[in-house]
């Protein structure tokens, strides 16, 4: 089974929403249903019809979930020696050589990147660009726009 990366907030949050899911969305779903149930004939009623997609839909997520927790690789970089190298987890300040604009990512596991705050799938074109570099390399990445290069500032296992 290939092993998922995934930092300790990330394994959080996941596990936040396989709680919400099970004890709150799943009790809701099964008295939808049983609601529904009460209006007479199933075949033309869409209430019910609706609560039973909403169920495979919660059912599948909950599977989802519990299979990536299970094959998750848990990676705490605060518990690691920062040597400057740029790893999964690692907050990396760039400056965009061109434009002189300054970015800071945190590379992270795919179910957590989120760009507006700064979060990066360790599977993104930039993050895998940046794997394995030190603070004062230049890194050309390939982007949607083209070719960017950037000098990295600072990296912080964080």
């Amino acid at each position: 089974m290939k092993q998922i990366p995934m930092t300790v907030r990330g394994a959080e949050q996941l596990r936040e929403e396989l709680d919400f899911l099970k004890n709150v969305r799943r009790p809701q779903i099964i008295a939808a249903i049983a609601e529904a149930r009460e209006h007479g004939d199933l075949k033309e009623n869409a209430e019910y019809h609706a609560a039973r997609e909403q169920q495979g839909f919660c059912e599948g997520r909950i599977q989802e979930i519990e299979g990536k927790l299970g094959s998750a690789q848990i990676i705490d970089v605060t518990k690691m020696q920062n040597n400057g190298k740029v790893i999964f987890g690692a907050t990396v300040t760039l400056t965009n050589v061109e434009t002189d604009e300054e970015v800071t990512y945190r590379i992270v596991g795919d179910d957590e990147a989120n760009i507006k705050e700064g979060l990066i799938s360790v599977n993104s074109p930039i993050a895998r660009g940046l794997v394995g570099k030190e603070v004062d390399d230049s890194v050309t990445i390939t982007t949607p726009g083209g070719k960017v290069e950037f000098d990295i500032i600072e990296v912080e296992y964080i």
